[in-house]
């Protein structure tokens, strides 16, 4: 099973990569404007902040804040392959840090998962039954495993879709992904 998800992740890389910068920007702009719409009602967001090459998640989580929607970041905690929560107030503290992901280091404001009530996960795959391909390290199947979240989406382009992700007893499946063409309800 591991060689299979590493081939549909080598897959999905190189799909992505194939978008042009405005290409990628635009498709971000059209997936924003469906996450948007999913999490109309929600007062506690966990949303990913993108690093180059990813859906830009920038404008969702503009927009999220400006709606008066509290924003969670996640931080990479590498050492115990975990990931700890941070209140976002302002995107101008995110800077790269773990594998280059934004996190606001020296501006965290601890937040309490169990607040949390929809999470906004990056994708390297992705298929309609709602299994995940991630980058490998099983940092969400882990938080999610110990703080379930209501409703869980993941963001991705269209191109990234795989006919069937493998999916084994610890991967925690979505309720939804959202591509450039809209959301699409898993299960």
């Amino acid at each position: 099973m591991a060689v299979e998800k590493r081939h549909l992740r080598d897959r999905a890389r190189a799909a992505r990569a194939c978008l042009h910068p405005p290409d990628l920007a635009e498709r971000s702009r059209r997936i924003g404007a469906h996450a948007l719409s999913l999490l109309d009602g929600q007062r506690t967001v966990m949303a990913y902040a993108s690093k180059p090459g990813e859906v830009d998640t920038s404008d969702i989580i503009r927009a999220l804040l400006e709606g008066g929607v509290r924003v969670v970041v996640p931080i990479i905690e590498s050492e115990t392959v975990s990931l700890r929560l941070s209140y976002l107030a302002d995107p101008s503290v995110l800077v790269p840090s773990t594998f280059g992901v934004p996190e606001p280091i020296g501006n965290e404001q601890p937040a309490d998962p169990e607040t949390v009530e929809a999470v906004l996960m990056p994708l390297l795959g992705f298929d309609r039954a709602g299994n995940r391909l991630g980058y490998g390290a099983g940092y969400y199947d882990r938080f999610l495993d110990a703080h379930p979240i209501a409703l869980k989406i993941g963001v991705a382009l269209a191109c990234q879709e795989c006919a069937r992700v493998p999916a084994e007893p610890f991967d925690v499946p979505l309720d939804w992904v959202v591509t450039e063409d809209g959301p699409i309800r898993c299960g």
